[in-house]
């Protein structure tokens, strides 16, 4: 006995309606028949009878592979998974005074995550009386967006949130696209690698140069 899954739609005997809208394995519209017709017609060609319509008036029933439809089906779900992008954040946090050194390996850590295809939340904290002067954090947020303006593009623009100020910066490259452009560089990558393992084992050694000069 198969284990039947609850997720499952119903079939062959376990379709318990007097009667079903039949459907053809290729499509075909067959027509209102009796459940005891379409279990026999299924029985002929060998497949099962798939209820595919539970709440329609009367039920739909198709003719198929059901083995064959799960596995598929289940393919199609792994490959939907393997190519489902996961959005992440990134976050990060600035000064409204920061100096220059720190400013560039911030906005370089920002053009990292773009590249990778990841949305960067911004976010600038005020101390004591610098809350009193959120332009120089609005100031800090336009020129950080500027700067990165050919990488991502203010998908939220700056606004207050207490004490802090806070911009959200989307990258103009997909997380698909972007994974995509990385995996095309490791492997490039690995075949330049390839390539000068197989140049330096086809050079000659020391040893071998000074056996030519002895011949």
């Amino acid at each position: 006995m198969k284990e039947h899954d609850i997720s499952d739609p119903r079939i062959n005997d376990r379709i318990r309606v007097p009667q079903v809208r039949l459907v053809g394995p290729n499509g075909e519209q067959v027509g209102i028949v009796k459940i005891e017709e379409a279990l026999r017609l299924a029985g002929e060609v060998d497949l099962d009878l798939v209820e595919v319509a539970p709440m329609a008036n009367p039920p739909v029933a198709k003719l198929m592979d059901f083995g064959k439809y799960k596995y598929e089906a289940a393919l199609k779900a792994r490959e939907a998974r393997k190519n489902q992008v996961n959005t992440v954040i990134k976050e990060i946090k600035l000064r409204p005074k920061i100096d220059p050194h720190d400013y560039e390996t911030k906005k370089g850590h920002v053009v990292r995550f773009l590249n990778a295809g990841d949305k960067v939340k911004v976010t600038i904290m005020f101390r004591g009386r610098e809350q009193s002067r959120p332009e120089l954090g609005y100031r800090l947020l336009q020129r950080l967006a500027q700067d990165v303006t050919e990488l991502g593009f203010v998908e939220s623009a700056p606004k207050q949130d207490g004490r802090n100020m806070i911009m959200v910066l989307g990258p103009t490259k997909k997380k698909a696209d972007a994974k995509a452009e990385q995996r095309r560089r490791r492997d490039s990558a690995r075949a330049e690698q390839g390539e000068a393992g197989a140049e330096a084992e086809s050079a000659p050694t020391t040893e071998d140069v000074a056996q030519a000069a002895q011949a």
